[in-house]
């Protein structure tokens, strides 16, 4: 009995290297991203080249992922139509994309509520030092609204995404 739930324990573990190991397809190189879909309810962020579907990946998202981001703490991850309006190399999370969040509507929303409506919403990787989690953090949603992603597939969408981009976040 023993020996079984050892090899199963060894199994399990290979499994979970071999999945967090396992290279997913890369983008074409010189792949120009034009458009990002975000669909919430399917963790999934959508990138698109010239109206062409070019990339699928899993995210994570804020804790609170359900509906609207209204305010500043609520750890939403807000839905619209917004734009990619910054690009830092050198975050706390690997790389990051930053999304135009708060709109005007957004701003006004919160006001009615009494609150801020925060900011600082980005597409990016994982804590710095803490890359090796990898695939691994599609388990949880762990963000404070953000959209997370691995620390090489936030490399590939800041290499291929430009300023003035458009997103649009669905629930």
């Amino acid at each position: 009995m023993k020996k079984a739930i050892l090899l199963i324990l060894s199994l399990i573990i290979v499994g979970a290297i071999i999945y967090n190991l396992y290279p997913e397809k890369e983008l074409p190189l010189h792949t120009e991203i034009d458009y990002i879909l975000v669909k919430k309810s399917d963790r999934q962020l959508l990138a698109y080249s010239k109206q062409k579907l070019v990339k699928t990946y899993e995210i994570s998202l804020g804790d609170n992922p359900v509906g609207h981001k209204e305010y500043e703490g609520d750890e939403k991850t807000p839905e619209g139509i917004y734009t990619i309006n910054a690009k830092n190399p050198n975050s706390g999370y690997h790389k990051n994309l930053g999304i135009s969040y708060p709109n005007a509507k957004d701003m006004a929303k919160a006001k009615l509520l009494g609150k801020n409506p925060g900011g600082d919403i980005k597409i990016h990787g994982l804590r710095n030092r803490l890359g090796f989690i990898g695939k691994f953090q599609r388990f949880l949603d762990w963000t404070n609204g953000c959209m997370a992603l691995t620390d090489s597939e936030v490399d590939e969408l800041y290499d291929s995404v430009k300023i003035g981009t458009k997103i649009e976040i669905r629930s």
